[in-house]
């Protein structure tokens, strides 16, 4: 199974378990509140939602930011059409980091 394939996988887990927060609204709240550990911004998203999320997140250096998967690919993992994702738990958060770096 190739990495991607098992991040993709690790993220339908997360939000099994409740611990994944999706679209604009949800993310910027959870941002904002220090609730969002990792945020996954689809590669194909509009420039609009994009410099939105950056500008939010350039400022709190606990959030990794991770834009390597496509909307389709995100959707397909969780069921639902997302371009914008958010990881609220720090344990999954450690895990899916050592999953990304794993593929780099």
């Amino acid at each position: 199974m190739n990495n991607k394939l098992k991040i993709l996988n690790f993220l339908g887990l997360i939000q099994r378990a409740g611990k994944l927060v999706s679209g604009y609204d949800a993310v910027s709240l959870a941002i904002k509140a220090h609730q969002a550990k990792v945020v996954i911004l689809a590669k194909d998203a509009s420039d609009n939602t994009a410099d939105k999320i950056l500008s939010l997140t350039k400022h709190d250096q606990a959030i990794k930011l991770v834009r390597e998967l496509t909307s389709s690919e995100l959707s397909h993992a969780l069921g639902k059409k997302r371009k914008l994702v958010a990881v609220t738990d720090l344990g999954f958060s450690k895990a899916l980091i050592r999953k990304i770096d794993e593929g780099e």
